[in-house]
């Protein structure tokens, strides 16, 4: 049986980061505690006037922690801020695009009632508790595997960039200096900054090294807020490949046929409807257990609409993607997934058009932070382009707020986990 592992998760990158150390820690100067600051120079970090590679902070003894100001949270996100974290376990400094990087060396299963809390409340229920440590563990350490033996090659770097078409994602591969971020980009960890209760350590060490398997691999189990009814297959939204648990099919336990969504008349029909799902809930309770005080801010996520004036959008495109279409007058989608998600956009101005996606770069051209999802159809009304969508995310592998109705209504954590991962199997991997 394997041991646990350690993870490695960057936290912040500034030019200068002020931390507070509190305890002792083993140093390169030799023990110290209190108020510091690093800076990036040329080459390196610079601690108390001493340049370094990098630089180390292990803790001594138990009740030691530290707290790094002013750390960003939700990256380019319409509720993105700044908060003091504080965390657990070493701190390492390293150079990274003339910035200092911080890093937090953990334990896995530590790691985990972190991002339980950070990515859900920590007052939901201990099934639905359960049944996020397995995915949050199994994507963690289907990464890990990943990165220790990954080979980086322009096929999956994700870009193809031509003048005629833009298609792009964010995936694993996108750090080289730590194991994952502590940002959505892959899972949300703010150390022991949220209050953790009973219920997340009782879930995560009652699951204590169960991961999800297919074919004897750890499963890459992706989650998101909200699929819209409709959950969608891994290579919308990264690399050009698919996964037998990953597949589109109803956020319902309902026997109806998964509607044809890639048909821009089945889309329409869908994303105007309210259908039956785990998702489509109002219930405050429920939505309570997932959403944390900040994601409180998003209303209307099963179904949403915005709309933008010609210039506005055109405005918002030229800022958002650096590159000036001119007066924007058209927004065809050309190919959609199973969820509606839309993975290929022709933009059309009256200075240049362009294919651009996947998911996530076409969230990010039409919208100050990031659209809610890619599941949208485009209208123009009364002069304004109007956007009708569903869901919140990605789609892909378990829908959080599906999940959580779930588990209110009495589904048990691996019932959970077969629906939003059908072929996989619970495996535990470490003692």
């Amino acid at each position: 049986m394997n041991k646990e592992p350690q993870v490695s998760v960057g936290i912040m990158h500034s030019k200068e980061i002020h931390f507070n150390l509190r305890g002792y820690f083993v140093s390169a100067q030799g023990l110290v505690s209190g108020n510091q600051i690093v800076k990036w120079v040329p080459g390196g970090v610079e601690w108390k006037g001493v340049r370094y590679g990098q630089l180390f902070f292990i803790p001594q003894g138990k009740g030691t922690y530290f707290t790094l100001e002013d750390v960003t949270i939700g990256v380019q996100f319409h509720w993105e801020r700044r908060e003091n974290q504080t965390f657990n376990g070493s701190l390492t400094f390293r150079e990274e695009a003339n910035s200092v990087v911080a890093i937090n060396q953990l334990p896995v299963e530590d790691y985990l009632c972190s991002v339980i809390s950070s990515e859900m409340s920590a007052t939901a229920g201990v099934e639905l508790l359960k049944a996020h440590a397995i995915i949050s563990r199994s994507w963690l350490l289907a990464q890990m595997q990943h990165r220790s033996s990954f080979t980086k090659s322009k096929s999956t770097e994700g870009a193809m960039d031509t003048s005629a078409e833009l298609v792009r994602w964010q995936d694993h591969d996108d750090h080289t200096l730590f194991d994952v971020c502590a940002d959505d980009h892959c899972q949300r960890y703010q150390g022991i900054t949220r209050a953790s209760n009973p219920n997340v350590y009782a879930a995560v060490q009652s699951t204590r090294g169960i991961v999800m398997k297919y074919d004897g691999q750890i499963c890459d189990a992706r989650f998101s807020k909200c699929c819209g009814g409709v959950m969608e297959k891994f290579s919308t939204c990264w690399e050009n490949k698919d996964f037998p648990y990953l597949v589109g099919k109803l956020d319902s336990m309902n026997e109806a046929t998964v509607p044809d969504l890639t048909t821009e008349e089945g889309a329409r029909a869908w994303i105007e409807a309210e259908p039956e799902a785990f998702c489509n809930t109002k219930d405050k309770d429920v939505l309570r257990q997932v959403l944390n005080n900040y994601d409180q801010e998003t209303n209307n996520f099963f179904r949403w609409k915005v709309e933008y004036t010609p210039e506005q959008l055109s405005d918002l495109i030229k800022r958002r993607t650096g590159m000036n279409y001119g007066k924007i007058k058209v927004l065809e989608p050309l190919h959609r997934g199973t969820s509606g998600r839309i993975d290929r956009l022709r933009i059309v101005g009256s200075r240049k058009k362009r294919i651009i996606g996947k998911e996530l770069e076409i969230r990010h051209a039409l919208s100050e932070s990031h659209l809610y999802s890619s599941a949208f159809v485009v209208d123009q009304e009364n002069g304004k382009f109007v956007l009708k969508g569903a869901g919140w995310g990605h789609g892909v592998g378990l829908c959080q707020i599906g999940a959580a109705l779930m588990a209110a209504k009495g589904y048990k954590y691996d019932a959970i986990l077969q629906h939003y991962y059908p072929t996989s199997e619970l495996i535990k991997d470490y003692e």
